[in-house]
Formats: structure tokens, C-alpha cells, sequence
């Protein structure tokens, strides 16, 4: 999978991603990532990207001309790999803003299906309007709160979409079990020693029965919603009702 990732701060976004986890899964092929810097594209001789907006109003606004060019040179590459393959077809462009949809473990995984996706990262009060009409597919936001720039959100995205990526988790369980995976919180995990500050590791987990196990699990994961997430709770017990008990008839005797 290829990111790409539109931004004036592309050492911001590549120091932060290129470590850990997502920074092997580069080293192994498993995942691309580029940051290309939006400066690069401005017609302006003093490499400026922002003006006054219309209408008045403090800070000031992205123009449309570097983001426009900078996101076509970016299309035109992706088609030259993609041309024997997919022919023609528009990458998705993710905005980042507040103003988004809020990003989850689903949309993380729908996204990780794309071959190739490129993220537009805004700063100062945002960006022209007209070239987000113009090359913008997916408006997201990783919350209710407003940043300084679209960076941090885009690295959020990226690291959570990589880890669903094939290859990228050395155990391909792990982002099966992880938190909101299946609409749940993860149960609590536990490593040596058994016994800690006179803390010991629940029985079940050292019994080798691994059907109780899954069965503890399960329970821990169903309670730890109820506690932190109510919501989620309620909306997982709505798509899982409890299997109505089996009503065992005796069968009479002739």
C-alpha cells in the first residue's frame, strides 16, 4: 500500500513515521510512504502558499494553486504505476479536518483496502474551498477538537490503517483482537511475573484450557465496554442479543 501525504511539513511527517512498526513494514515493502511538500508547486518566487481570505476574517488561507499542483503531479505519478492495472481511476484524497466524519476502526479497515491513498494536510484557517471541490473524496476527522495543522491526524491515520495492511503485523492476530476490532474494548492482558506488587494473573489464563479462556476473554472484553463505553456496549448488544436459552421437552414414553 502507498501513502502519500501532502503537507508543508513533510520531515514532521516522516521523522514520526518512519520508526517502530510502520517504519520496518517500509523497510520490508509492505507499505510506502511519501511526504511531498506543497511549497514545491507555489508560482509564487518567494514560495508562498497562503493569502487574506475574501470577506475578511482573522489568519490567513491555503490557495488553491499549490494544493491543486501538487495533488496532480502526485495523480500523474500514481497512474504511470497504476496504468497496466487500473487504468485511469482517482486516488482517494482524504482532507483532514475537524469538520470531518470521525475516524474509526471500520473506516481505518475500508481504507486499508485502497492501493494507494493520498492525505491533504491543511494549516493556518484551511484551505481554499474551490480545490477542495475540486480533488477532495473523503472529509475526515480523528475528533472534536481543532489542531495547528493536519499532520498529527494524518500520521494517526496512517499508523492505524498499516497495521491492517497484510504483512505489516508480524502476528496477523493482533489486529484481529486489538480494541474496536469487532465492536469491543480488548480484554486485560497480563505477562511474567505471575504474581506482581501481590497482583496475581487470573487462574483461567495459566489453566492451558484455551476454551475457557476465550470465554473469559470475551467476558472481560463485554465488562470493560460496559465500564469505559457505554455506547459501544449498547450498540454491540443490539447487533449480538443474547441466544435464547434452548427449551429441552422431555419426550413422553409410549
Amino acid at each position: 500500500m502507498h501513502f502519500h501525504i501532502m503537507t508543508l511539513f513533510p520531515e514532521m511527517v516522516l521523522d514520526g513515521l518512519h520508526t517502530s512498526i510502520i517504519g520496518r513494514a517500509v523497510e520490508k515493502g509492505c507499505i510506502s510512504v511519501e511526504a511531498v511538500n506543497i511549497r514545491d508547486y507555489t508560482r509564487d518566487k518567494h514560495k508562498k502558499v497562503d493569502d487574506y481570505t475574501y470577506g475578511g476574517g482573522a489568519g490567513m488561507l491555503m490557495q488553491a494553486q499549490p494544493v491543486y499542483d501538487c495533488w496532480k503531479a502526485l495523480e500523474e505519478k500514481i497512474a504511470v504505476r497504476k496504468e497496466d492495472s487500473q487504468g485511469n481511476k482517482k486516488t482517494r484524497v482524504v482532507y483532514v479536518t475537524p469538520q470531518g466524519e470521525v475516524f474509526t476502526q471500520r473506516k481505518a479497515a475500508e481504507l486499508s483496502r485502497e492501493e494507494d491513498l493520498i492525505f491533504l494536510c491543511g494549516h493556518y484557517e484551511g484551505i481554499d474551498e474551490r480545490v477542495l471541490e475540486e480533488i477532495v473524496t473523503d472529509y475526515i476527522s480523528i475528533g472534536d477538537y481543532v489542531l495547528t495543522g493536519g499532520e498529527l491526524p494524518a500520521m494517526v491515520m496512517v499508523d492505524a490503517i498499516s497495521r491492517l495492511v497484510p504483512g505489516v503485523l508480524s502476528n496477523g492476530e493482533s489486529a484481529q483482537t486489538e480494541s474496536h476490532a469487532d465492536g469491543l474494548l480488548e480484554y486485560p492482558q497480563y505477562s511474567r511475573p505471575e504474581v506482581w506488587h501481590d497482583k496475581k494473573v487470573p487462574d483461567v489464563l495459566l489453566s492451558g484450557h484455551h476454551a475457557n479462556i476465550e470465554k473469559w476473554r470475551l467476558e472481560q472484553s463485554l465488562e470493560r465496554t460496559r465500564e469505559r463505553r457505554p455506547e459501544m456496549y449498547e450498540a454491540y448488544i443490539t447487533a449480538h442479543p443474547p441466544k435464547p436459552p434452548k427449551n429441552r421437552r422431555r419426550q413422553e414414553r409410549n
